[in-house]
């Protein structure tokens, strides 16, 4: 039996027990090269609390940004 946001129960040795699920934040970050490592340091040095559901980071690349208003592009419209 699933629960919206809180969960779900299972069944153990005939015990119905219920199983919380962590509340979950999303990041994303659009930064320059030079940023990147001083921010995942950042968010690593916040959000570890060295248990299950600690997080993961993702770093990719993004091939282009820009800026709808104005028109720019690149690390200007960052």
């Amino acid at each position: 039996r699933v629960r919206p946001g809180k969960g779900h129960t299972e069944l153990y040795r005939g015990a119905e027990y219920v199983v919380d699920f962590l509340p979950k934040v999303k990041l994303e970050l659009v930064l320059g090269d030079t940023m990147v490592e001083k921010a995942v340091e950042a968010i690593i040095a916040s959000a570890k609390t060295g248990r299950i559901g600690d997080g993961k980071i993702f770093v990719s690349n993004v091939e282009e940004a820009v800026r709808i208003r104005t028109g720019e592009t690149g690390n200007d419209a960052i």
